[in-house]
């Protein structure tokens, strides 16, 4: 996609939707940690091809395994932010390290899909995924995925919000 926070609709709605499967905060900082490469790239003045090794399968993985294994120590501060935003939050560094790798993927995958000079199979030339979609095609996607996220978001929020009060109110009784 043309500008990154595009990505959070996509990432937004498959994390939360598989949340008892990913670790939703690693998955979807690692969706936004892999543009580090695009922006090296720019302020370095390098121009195109933006989308180099990071935005491979292979690099990905490697990014992904390194992000998801350094937001490990951070696990305690996610289960807050988690709280307080009324999501549920259980991981492991398993899930992190997993999480990671399926985030930046993720990220790869949509790139290739809007941006012929992703090589997502590197150190194949060739992106048969470019065709599928234009850049403009891809934020349309992103726009009704961030819309489709927030309703998503609140049901899951208030189902949460329902079973903690259940739980304390269970506690409160015994």
């Amino acid at each position: 996609m043309a500008f990154t926070p595009y990505h959070f609709g996509p990432s937004g709605f498959i994390g939360l939707s598989f949340r008892k499967y990913i670790d939703i905060a690693v998955f979807m900082l690692a969706n936004v940690l892999v543009d580090i490469e695009v922006l090296v790239v720019i302020l370095l003045g390098h121009g195109r091809p933006y989308h180099h090794y990071l935005h491979t399968l292979l690099g990905g993985a490697i990014l992904g395994i390194i992000g998801g294994t350094a937001m490990y120590p951070l696990r305690h501060l996610f289960k807050r932010i988690m709280q307080i935003i009324r999501l549920p939050y259980q991981t492991s560094l398993w899930k992190m390290i997993i999480s990671g790798v399926l985030g930046v993927w993720f990220h790869v995958l949509i790139d290739a899909i809007s941006h012929n000079e992703t090589k997502i199979f590197w150190p194949s030339r060739t992106n048969p995924l470019g065709w599928l979609a234009t850049e403009k095609q891809m934020e349309v996607i992103g726009i009704i995925l961030i819309l489709a996220t927030a309703v998503l978001y609140v049901t899951v929020s208030v189902s949460y919000t329902k079973q903690t009060k259940a739980a304390k109110t269970a506690q409160a009784a015994k």
